[in-house]
């Protein structure tokens, strides 16, 4: 059943999905649109699963779901699987890519690069210890809502694509 991100608890486990490019208004609408229809009977061994969606920073969909009366399975997260790949391929965008780094730009804007390209962008200069980076691993609403999503690559698991040099500060 598809309820409020808010009314869940810290302890909700959370996948993030990061698109590599911005989505127009009509695209985020029908992404979030469907993700809510899909939680809205999202069941795990026929158990519905208490689950939420939420557009994050202009460019994450997070979903969330309370564990605490029926955990999801992993049948069930092969089928949001399934449905995300067809929203990919609906909308002409990735949302599965793990291996796709989002960061901040200094301009505010959110950019999105492979890892080699990060690594690069950092060897350049253009991406240092200071640079806001977004870490889609989160696992649960807790670290969401102490905005664990969004900080410093010094802080991060980024951190160790920067190389030796640590890129611009």
């Amino acid at each position: 059943m598809s309820v409020p991100l808010t009314s869940l608890p810290d302890s909700a486990r959370v996948w993030v999905y990061g698109t590599d490019r911005p989505l127009t208004p009509e695209e985020r609408e029908a992404l979030i649109g469907d993700l809510r229809a899909f939680v809205d009977v999202w069941t795990a061994h026929g158990a519905a699963l208490k689950a939420g969606v939420e557009w994050v920073e202009d460019r994450f969909a997070v979903v969330a779901v309370d564990e605490t009366s029926a955990p999801a399975s992993g049948c069930s997260i092969d089928a949001m699987s399934r449905r995300l790949a067809a929203l990919e391929a609906r909308l002409g965008c990735s949302l599965l890519d793990s291996t796709r780094v989002f960061y901040r730009a200094e301009s505010g804007t959110i950019e999105s690069c492979p890892r080699a390209e990060f690594r690069t962008r950092a060897a350049a200069g253009t991406i240092g210890e200071a640079t806001p980076v977004f870490d889609p691993t989160i696992d649960t609403l807790a670290a969401l809502r102490a905005g664990e999503l969004e900080r410093p690559v010094s802080r991060s698991w980024h951190r160790q694509l920067l190389g030796r040099s640590g890129g611009r500060s």
